[in-house]
């Protein structure tokens, strides 16, 4: 195990979850440091029954640490990744500033564990929602290839971090008791309401959530002619991220099938009770590790039988960042990969 870790943005969500899944995991490492901001810096965290007091990010923060666990935000990670790297860390970047950089591994352990061999120093951890997708599409492309993926998502409010959970807790209450909603954090009320993603738009119409799922895709399964189309939204839920999928095959699939591959892939639950009906829901898939799995069924709209219908849901704090940039990580130990 690494001697030292460092956990850059310790006091957002998904520095809580790193925290919470090294303990769960037996970690022991010999020291933890906590970095944040300026503004966090001071604060105590918990980690195995001890304190750790946040210290402020700096250029020498880096000093002695074998891995660092970023999840600060893109610019931050611009900075200072290349910094913790040319210090002799490891990087686990939870962003996207490098994900798309053709010199870094974009990595699913369950998926593409053995691009992490040609890490220089930084690997980045995919989108959150690319991970719940890849999850459920990589076992069956895996057995017939995919030709074609048409998504949409329903997004929690957690992707937006601690303070967004906040603002969805606070509308609501607001909205109860006949309040207006302000929004704070995101440009629309997210209580009682569903709007396209809050990310930019570009001139084609897709927002940058929506462009990562496709380019991140591709580079993932390594394979550029896989036709992929997003949409994605926010929706009132505090925690993980559901989205509904459409498949096409090269060759036909049946849902039994599918049904069947799912089940036995790591890393997902198959969730699939026609009665009385109970598929996957946001409500059951947070705080664990598998992505849920269910709807699975013949799209109609395909004759040819080369099309399946999904619905997954899985933890985008968990799974979608904390757990696989663990996963990552155990992966980097000796006989890991």
């Amino acid at each position: 195990m690494f001697k030292t870790v460092a956990i850059v943005g310790a006091t957002g969500a998904v520095g809580n979850e790193f925290r919470t899944l090294i303990e769960q995991r037996g970690w022991d490492a010999e020291r933890y440091v906590m970095l944040a901001s300026a503004r966090s810096a001071g604060r105590e965290v918990r980690l195995g029954g001890r304190g750790y007091v946040v210290q402020e990010l700096t250029d020498s923060s880096f000093e002695g640490v074998d891995l660092a666990l970023f999840s600060a935000g893109g610019s931050t990670s611009q900075r200072f990744a290349p910094i913790a790297a040319r210090a002799g860390a490891v990087v686990v970047d939870n962003s996207s500033a490098f994900r798309m950089d053709p010199e870094v591994p974009l990595v699913i352990p369950e998926i593409n564990p053995q691009d992490i061999q040609n890490h220089r120093g930084i690997i980045a951890n995919p989108n959150c929602s690319t991970i719940v997708l890849l999850m459920a599409v990589w076992p069956l492309h895996h057995v017939s290839r995919v030709r074609r993926i048409v998504v949409s998502t329903y997004q929690a409010v957690s992707g937006a971090g601690l303070r967004a959970m906040e603002e969805l807790q606070r509308q609501t209450r607001d909205v109860l008791a006949g309040r207006p909603p302000r929004p704070e954090v995101f440009p629309h009320p997210c209580a009682f309401n569903v709007f396209s993603h809050n990310s930019p738009i570009d001139a084609t119409g897709y927002n940058a959530e929506e462009r990562k799922m496709v380019h991140e895709t591709h580079k993932i399964l390594h394979d550029q002619a896989i036709a992929v189309t997003a949409t994605c939204v926010r929706v009132p839920v505090l925690r993980a991220h559901s989205e509904a999928v459409n498949l096409t095959f090269e060759k036909p699939m049946t849902a039994g099938q599918a049904r069947g591959i799912l089940s036995a892939a790591p890393g997902v639950r198959v969730v699939d009770q026609l009665d009385p009906p109970h598929f996957p829901m946001p409500i059951e898939a947070t705080g664990i590790d598998e992505v849920l799995v269910g709807r699975i069924r013949q799209d109609i709209s395909q004759p040819d039988g080369r099309g399946i219908d999904l619905f997954i849901s899985g933890d985008q704090l968990r799974k979608g960042a904390a757990l696989n940039a663990i996963q990552i990580a155990e992966l980097l130990e000796p006989g890991g990969v």
